[in-house]
């Protein structure tokens, strides 16, 4: 089968490997199409420190069941339409006791700590299978990235009377800008680029906030009326961002941390104290969230042309990626069609 790897810091090759065996426990998937995301475009500059080259990338998924295993409850047929949550969870540390199994400590994710599935078939445990209905298998490959922004949102239990500011519009903020909105929230959106703030108008945001051309706090004031938001949740992962969110928060508010910043970020701690704030990690998803983002999708009219940045072929993978380091604002996201 076909299959794109990663070898070394902008190298990537599309190399044949064996199909793989589906076990008694297992699913086989025939790949459709399966997305490019930040941490892979970091693997690729050789900025990932999870990662050991080399790697087949991969865990934005969507997928065709070709075969069943002999185990495999009966809810499961050949044909269906899915995608997969690709976290494992060891079920015996803190997190797996505490059933919070997507922030395992000794969680392993596709395509980071082991091979991933941009390739024409993958075999995993018929318990990380999520199906879909009434859903275009395509569409499919951009429900776990918008997952992670829904469990940020749980994270910070957002409620209807919330003034919610999500920084980053990207697949993972819209992911929380969506959710927000569902609960009845009023939604800030706060980024750099024009085009990514008029996505997330389409999606709930009631507001936005082009950081460059824009006095954020004096925005945030004016929205408010000097209350500041409730909850700010940080998509991005960038210490500006991070100073920001701590900095632009109400009093008692929450703050969700999603973005992995690739620096050392430093903090007024007096506002940690002042504001009596809650700082929250959010990290990957739960199967829940999975279930609601597809939800949505087969029930709202969600904007995939504006989401989908570019459909490409295997062979393309490397010159794309090259592109995309050049280019990292212009990119929603990214799919491999098999």
């Amino acid at each position: 089968m076909k299959a794109v790897r990663i070898v070394d810091t902008e190298k990537v090759e599309v190399v044949d490997l064996a199909k793989p065996q589906c076990g008694d426990d297992e699913v086989l998937l025939r790949l459709r199409y399966v997305g490019f995301c930040g941490s892979d475009l970091n693997t690729y500059r050789g900025g990932n420190p999870m990662v050991k080259m080399p790697v087949i990338p991969g865990h934005e998924i969507g997928a065709i069941i070709d075969e069943i295993g002999k185990n495999v409850p009966s809810s499961f047929n050949v044909g269906d339409v899915v995608t997969v949550t690709p976290y494992t969870n060891c079920e015996h540390c803190s997190a797996c006791r505490n059933k919070r199994v997507n922030a395992c400590e000794h969680n392993e994710t596709l395509g980071v700590q082991r091979n991933g599935a941009m390739c024409e078939y993958i075999a995993l445990p018929w318990q990380k299978i999520v199906p879909t209905s009434n859903m275009e298998v395509k569409h499919c490959a951009l429900i776990e990235p918008m997952s992670v922004g829904f469990h940020a949102v749980n994270r910070a239990q957002v409620t209807d009377s919330d003034v919610v500011m999500v920084i980053g519009c990207g697949m993972i903020g819209v992911g929380a800008i969506v959710r927000a909105a569902l609960r009845g929230a009023t939604v800030v959106a706060c980024d750099l680029d024009d085009e990514k703030l008029e996505g997330a108008k389409e999606v709930g945001a009631t507001y936005t906030i082009n950081s460059a051309k824009e006095n954020v706090h004096e925005r945030l004031a004016e929205i408010t009326n000097g209350a500041m938001p409730d909850v700010v949740i940080e998509a991005v992962g960038a210490p500006p961002t991070y100073q920001m969110a701590v900095q632009e928060v109400g009093f008692t508010g929450r703050v969700v941390c999603i973005g992995y910043a690739k620096a050392d970020v430093s903090f007024q701690t007096k506002l940690f104290v002042q504001k009596e704030l809650d700082i929250r990690g959010s990290r990957n998803a739960e199967p829940g969230d999975f279930r609601a983002v597809a939800k949505y999708m087969a029930t709202h009219d969600v904007p995939y042309d504006k989401l989908i940045t570019k459909v490409i072929k295997p062979e393309e993978a490397g010159d794309t990626l090259a592109w995309w380091s050049q280019n990292p604002q212009k990119v929603f996201r990214i799919l491999v069609e098999f």
